[in-house]
């Protein structure tokens, strides 16, 4: 295996680490079914991705591209359950559940 081999792997090894956390913090919003950051949080964070996704297609990066890709796609997820809890809480305000006699 020569060098530039190597160094893909621990490229590919430190993405697969860092886009590890955002699978665990995802798993977790899906379980409680709500983000739990600010939509700002993941607005700047989708942006962000995209410029570093198109830096890395343009580089043709595989590890950058394999990162930033997955990450991508959290970040949109979460703005996704954040968008649904927003309208869920905002259709109950509106329509309140009657609350049965105890």
């Amino acid at each position: 295996m020569d060098a530039r081999s190597v160094w893909l792997a621990v490229g590919l090894l430190g993405q697969a680490l860092f886009g590890a956390r955002f699978v665990v913090q995802w798993l977790h919003s899906e379980m409680l079914g709500k983000s739990r950051f600010p939509r700002a949080f993941w607005q700047i964070s989708v942006a962000a991705g995209m410029l570093i996704l198109a830096y890395a297609i343009h580089r043709r990066d595989p590890v950058f591209i394999a990162g930033e890709a997955m990450t991508l796609a959290i970040f949109c997820r979460n703005l996704q359950l954040i968008g649904r809890s927003t309208s869920t809480k905002a259709a109950t305000e509106r329509h309140p559940v009657p609350r049965s006699a105890p």
